[in-house]
């Protein structure tokens, strides 16, 4: 495929008008022109048309669109063995892909079928041939990129030599190891994973799933068979148990035990309640005989009390006497000290009433002057209030908004400017007459005298006198915008707002809404002096001191003497309440004394009621001590005869506990046995059951049989282990091999490489990568370097050479693309930059190659054949 013409319409910066790049020819074809001319866009455009469908919104093709939005159109004309055909595109609005066939002009393909033409031209699109071909501006292919394109170029690079090279030595490179590689690949992917684990749904995974669920089943069955056996065994050992305790001499000698220790344990459990009961009539005769001792006691002692009470008595109410006698002469002398501290109190009151009273009054004086100084600072303030109202008021009706009359101004400078750029773009004429005469050309009926200009709008008619009339039609076109009535429109809404008829009207009312904002600026000052914390405040100030009692200030005494009397009253007052409490003390102590002196009395009253209901009446105290002394004897016989009794009965006691002990163990044997016999019989039941279902499930021989298929699944398993195994050592191998013969599998790139070094080197030799089949290092002068470590110059040029090595191997394979560089030679010096020049004519005698180019100097050296871009419309 060769390219033979570019055009494109409405692309990027060309919005609404079209270029075209025509007589594009073989070899070596050069467009240089200035940065911003549309080089690169020539470039993308071309890119999008091969690569991209007519469908297409992707970000190259939004980018394609220019800033004023638009439907990009481009078409290119090329030549391929079956003719030549003419390729449009139209992206986003009315999108269309259509191939014309040109010496016909018949429509060969268009939308899906033109788009599958296409790609039948560039083999893969961007990751096809091609695109390795065309070198984008700042990009050399050399550079880190994203893992995916690299691997997609080197695939395309691979297959690329792959069709050159055909087989190498048949099993170590070209198609034949590739296919082969291929193949063992396919065949590990059926198995396992590119991590080596196995794949899922595989049947590497189907025969490890399978044998992961024979070995569970062969452990459940085993765990069945053993505990088959070991059911059998219990069986067999609990059957014996059971003969063993239900035997009828060990189950009547168990019963017999048990009513022995029956009759016993009731024999012992009668005697126990005999001498409980003979235990508690003692407990009882004892505690009647504490009774009787404790109330004969308490008796006597109530005797000795009561005497000792009496004499108490007697001391108490003397003591009391005295108490209440002293009591009544200290309250005497409390009262007359009271007497003597009230009148000295009153006497003081007196005094500092009326020393209050002259203070009072001449605070009422000062308040009085100092009410008439705020009154009068009151209606200076208010007085300042109502100007500040006024004022307000009046900035109101002049106030206009901010920066009205500077948007007025630009309105107005505007408005002229508009005038005068259509009063400019007004045809006029002017006549210059040659004699004086008396008759004059008109214009629409009006005279023109000469020199003077005269200008008109659409149409004017000239009449000249002795020739006729002249139509002048000035044919220029309508204006399309309204900017003037606009600017006129606005401009009358403000001066609406304002209520000025012209900006002078409107200076005028912004310096007296400004004169007006500067009194009132002052006004305020002024009231904040009157009133600093405001009128309200003020108001109330006024109110408040305006309560003054005017009967003080009729008062007048000489305050001095007053003050002097008030002293000595203080002084007098004092001195009373110091008495006052000089005999308080005494007070106290002799409400104390009464008081101590009235409850010990008390005390002792409640003592002797409280005795004398114990003792009972006097005369019969005697009597009672006789009759509770007797009662006590009497209580001390019965205790002797009871005590003894019990002591009989509890020395011919039977151990109920060790009885009792004997029946429970009898009672125990016989339970545990009956117990165990109980659990015995259910043990031997269930287990039958178990052994029975078992025993028809045929667990044993299905123990056998499964794992006999465990056997065969874990054949399977390893068999496919070694499978996998083999493969990857297999791959491994050939991967190596590959490897090895690596040299020999790029030798056509390589070949293609040498003479196009040659010229830029005397002695250099290439090394490619194994994995992306590019540059990796140079050998010059005995040293290797990196490709990444070299300049950016040599990069670019390496770039440029191998991709006019691929593209000769293309032309070779029957697939020729031409070259396409957009300023691809950027960073080379003059002397490297000739020598790329003469490598690119060596490479073009059956090669189209187009470079695009700023560098106008330096590749005027180039040569070739040099191209214009021109304007095109569609």
């Amino acid at each position: 495929m060769k390219i033979s013409a570019l055009r494109l319409f409405n692309v990027k910066r060309f919005g609404g008008r079209g270029v075209a790049i025509e007589n594009i020819g073989d070899g070596v074809n050069v467009l240089c022109a200035a940065n911003e001319v549309g080089k690169s866009t020539s470039f993308e455009a071309l890119h999008a048309l091969f690569f991209h469908p007519h469908s297409s919104t992707a970000s190259d093709i939004r980018d394609l669109r220019p800033y004023s939005s638009g439907n990009p159109l481009i078409e290119a004309d090329i030549a391929t063995e079956q003719g030549r055909f003419r390729i449009t595109k139209q992206y986003y609005g009315g999108r269309s892909a259509r191939v014309t066939d040109i010496a016909s002009g018949r429509l060969v393909a268009q939308a899906d079928e033109a788009e599958n033409f296409i790609a039948t031209l560039v083999q893969g699109g961007t990751a096809g041939p091609a695109g390795l071909l065309w070198v984008r501006q700042g990009v050399t292919g050399l550079e880190k990129r994203a893992k995916s394109d690299e691997e997609s170029e080197r695939q395309v690079r691979a297959s690329l030599l792959e069709s050159v090279q055909g087989e190498v030595e048949a099993i170590t490179g070209g198609r034949r190891i590739s296919e082969i590689i291929q193949a063992v690949e396919e065949c590990l992917s059926d198995l396992v994973t590119t991590t080596g684990r196995p794949k899922a749904g595989g049947r590497y995974h189907a025969a490890i799933a399978e044998r992961d669920r024979l070995a569970e089943e062969e452990r459940k069955l085993s765990g069945d068979v053993t505990a088959l056996r070991d059911a059998l065994d219990k069986r067999a050992h609990a059957v014996g148990r059971l003969a063993e305790l239900d035997g009828t001499e060990d189950r009547q000698q168990r019963q017999q035990d048990i009513i022995v220790a029956q009759a016993a344990f009731d024999t012992a459990k009668a005697q126990g309640e005999v001498l409980k009961t003979a235990e508690a009539e003692l407990k009882h005769v004892r505690e009647q005989r504490g009774a009787a001792a404790r109330e004969l006691g308490a008796f006597r002692s109530a005797l000795a009390t009561a005497k000792e009470l009496q004499n108490k008595q007697i001391n108490a109410e003397r003591h009391r006497g005295d108490a209440v006698d002293r009591r009544r002469s200290v309250s005497e002398a409390i009262e007359t000290a009271r007497a003597h501290a009230e009148a000295a109190e009153t006497e003081e009151r007196e005094a500092r009433s009326l020393l209050a009273r002259l203070e009072a009054a001449e605070k009422a004086r000062e308040a009085s002057e100092r009410l008439a100084e705020f009154k009068e600072r009151l209606s200076h303030a208010e007085a300042t209030r109502i100007a500040i109202e006024e004022a307000e008021a009046n900035l109101a009706l002049v106030r206009i908004p901010p920066r009205a009359v500077e948007e007025l101004q630009a309105l107005e400078i505007e408005i002229a400017k508009l005038r005068a750029i259509e009063e400019a773009a007004r045809p006029s004429v002017v006549v210059n007459y040659e004699y004086d005469f008396a008759a004059r050309v008109t214009m629409d009926g009006t005279p023109l005298m000469s020199g003077d200009e005269r200008t008109y709008d659409a149409q004017a008619l000239l009449s000249v006198p002795g020739i006729g009339t002249i139509a002048l039609q000035s044919n220029r076109p309508v204006r399309s915008d309204n900017r003037l009535e606009q600017a006129e429109a606005k401009r009358h809404t403000l001066l609406a707002s304002m209520g000025v008829g012209d900006i002078a009207g409107a200076r005028t009312l912004q310096q007296r809404a400004q004169q007006l904002d500067a009194e009132l600026k002052l006004l305020r000052i002024q009231l904040s002096t009157f009133a600093p914390d405001g009128l309200p405040k003020l108001r109330t100030e006024v109110a408040a001191r305006s309560v003054i009692d005017t009967q003080a200030l009729e008062l007048k005494a000489d305050p001095v003497h007053v003050r002097s009397a008030m002293v000595a009253a203080e002084k007098q007052s004092r001195t009373a309440k110091l008495a006052v409490r000089e005999v308080e003390p005494s007070r106290r102590s002799a409400d104390d004394a009464f008081v101590a002196a009235e409850a010990a009395l008390a005390s002792l009253n409640g003592e002797r009621t409280q005795i004398d209901a114990v003792l009972g009446p006097e005369d019969a105290r005697g009597e009672r001590e006789l009759v509770l002394s007797r009662a006590l004897s009497e209580i001390d016989l019965k205790l002797t005869t009871a005590d003894a009794h019990a002591a009989a009965l509890r020395a011919a006691a039977v151990d109920l506990e060790s009885v009792e002990a004997t029946l429970n163990r009898a009672r125990s044997v016989e339970a545990a046995v009956a117990k165990e016999i109980n659990a015995l019989r259910e043990t031997v039941v269930g287990l039958s059951g178990q052994i029975g279902a078992r025993s028809d499930d045929a667990v044993e021989e299905k123990w056998g049989e499964t794992k006999d298929a465990l056997t065969a699944a874990e054949t399977r398993v390893k068999a496919f282990e070694l499978e996998v195994a083999v493969s990857q050592r297999l791959l491994s191998a050939l991967e190596t091999s590959r490897s090895q013969s690596r040299d020999l599998y790029v030798a056509p790139v390589i070949s293609e490489l040498k003479p196009l070094l040659g010229l830029l080197f005397d002695d250099v030799s290439i090394e490619f990568d194994d994995r992306t089949l590019l540059p990796q290092a140079i050998t010059r002068d005995g040293l290797k370097e990196e490709v990444e470590h070299l300049s950016g110059g040599m990069r670019e040029q390496l770039s440029v050479l191998t991709r006019l090595a691929f593209a000769r191997l293309l032309a070779r394979d029957g697939r020729p693309a031409p070259v396409i560089l957009d300023d691809a030679l950027v960073y080379s010096d003059d002397d490297r930059i000739e020598k790329m020049f003469d490598a690119l004519h060596r490479q073009s005698r059956d090669q189209q190659i187009i470079v695009f180019s700023c560098r106008q100097r330096a590749f005027q050296r180039l040569g070739g054949n040099a191209l214009q871009m021109t304007d095109w419309r569609p």
